[in-house]
């Protein structure tokens, strides 16, 4: 496991959003990483649609899933 030093100031702001987001700091973090990643390499994605993806993947994950019906 690599050690990765980070400045109070980020933490402190992480530590503040993964509580509003019932998320443990270190998930809150990865999140964060997560989303820079994907807009890095799609940069033409807005960042809403790409958070749209990351909370579909979790659904499916969760098996909260159902066919879609047309009309």
């Amino acid at each position: 496991m690599a050690v990765i030093e980070l400045s109070n100031d980020f933490v402190n702001e992480a530590a503040v959003m993964a509580n509003t987001m019932h998320r443990s700091l270190a998930t809150q973090i990865e999140y964060w990483a997560k989303l820079g990643k994907i807009a890095e390499e799609n940069p033409d994605l807005p960042m809403a649609f790409v958070k749209d993806i990351l909370v579909s993947l979790q659904q499916v994950e969760a098996g909260d899933i159902s066919e879609y019906e047309f009309g």
